[in-house]
């Protein structure tokens, strides 16, 4: 749990719990893991104990409802980034509901649940039609094989908000499908049946020192995407791996990839903080405004 997170989408983190099993090729280096094993808590398999918390923990988020609402400004909520909200375990039942309570009771926090397990949502939540108009509701999208199994289900549920979360980003994605111009401009193209369009984009790159490198291109075609069609994009991060442009000599750890023409990438090992977020000349913090807008008519 963090107040003021350093995560550029959200101002707080919210974990009713701690841990988790990884279920995709996202999981594989996931930072939390790796989190909780440098603070000695071993939380993460079908095996071992998720962590719990207390009263002090749970009341954090009541404090910083009180706290936007005094000052009139809604402020967001990530939960959770230490977990999946919904992991199938028995001992996440009662703090999972006791989390749909906390946030139907803050209503001046805008709640970011983020899950890779989306199959599992409508089993959990206790909203049907009509959903509470803070609750964001995204899914990992690291691949097209993701992006197939995952959108469409993320699509049929009324949040305010759904969003997907591309990182890291491990292929090239075509989300057109799911994007408002595709639909309005190709009306004979086949799409997954879903009630809702995408209403926002995260994407980028991953981190740490096993960190996969990503194809600038494939950032490059989900941000042109997202313009064309009006969708909020927001650049999280190049993570370790930066493009630098060819013929610059570097005595970083380089690694060669090719562009959709068969032209090389040159990228090298900077690490988060200096490898940066500017894409194309722009740092692209776009989000989506909280109306429910993109439903399909």
């Amino acid at each position: 749990m963090a107040k003021d997170s350093k995560i550029e989408w959200t101002h707080h983190t919210f974990n009713p719990w701690w841990g988790c099993t990884k279920v995709s090729e996202a999981c594989t280096y996931c930072y939390a893991e790796s989190w909780a094993k440098r603070l000695g808590s071993d939380i993460w398999g079908t095996r071992n104990q998720r962590r719990l918390f207390g009263e002090t923990h749970w009341r954090q988020p009541i404090t910083w409802n009180h706290e936007a609402e005094k000052e009139g400004k809604r402020k967001r909520v990530f939960c959770a980034s230490m977990a999946d909200v919904f992991e199938n375990r028995p001992e996440l039942v009662e703090p999972r509901t006791r989390l749909w309570a906390m946030i139907e009771s803050t209503p001046w926090l805008d709640w970011l649940i983020l899950t890779k397990r989306p199959e599992l949502i409508e089993r959990f939540v206790p909203w049907t039609a009509e959903w509470p108009e803070n609750v964001w509701l995204g899914t990992t999208v690291e691949s097209q094989e993701w992006a197939n199994k995952r959108i469409p289900i993320l699509l049929s549920f009324a949040a305010r908000v759904r969003f997907i979360s591309c990182e890291p980003l491990l292929s090239p994605i075509d989300i057109s499908l799911w994007l408002p111009n595709f639909v309005k401009e190709n009306k004979k193209a086949k799409r997954p049946k879903a009630q809702f369009y995408i209403d926002w984009v995260i994407a980028g790159g991953e981190s740490g020192p096993h960190a996969r490198p990503m194809n600038p291109i494939w950032v490059r075609q989900l941000k042109d995407q997202c313009v064309i069609a009006g969708v909020p994009f927001h650049f999280k991060q190049w993570g370790n791996w930066k493009p630098i442009p060819n013929g610059v000599k570097s005595k970083q750890v380089k690694r060669q990839l090719k562009d959709t023409e068969g032209n090389i990438i040159t990228l090298i090992n900077l690490g988060k903080k200096l490898a940066g977020r500017e894409l194309n000349g722009k740092t692209w913090d776009e989000l989506p405004t909280t109306i429910n807008s993109n439903k399909i008519e």
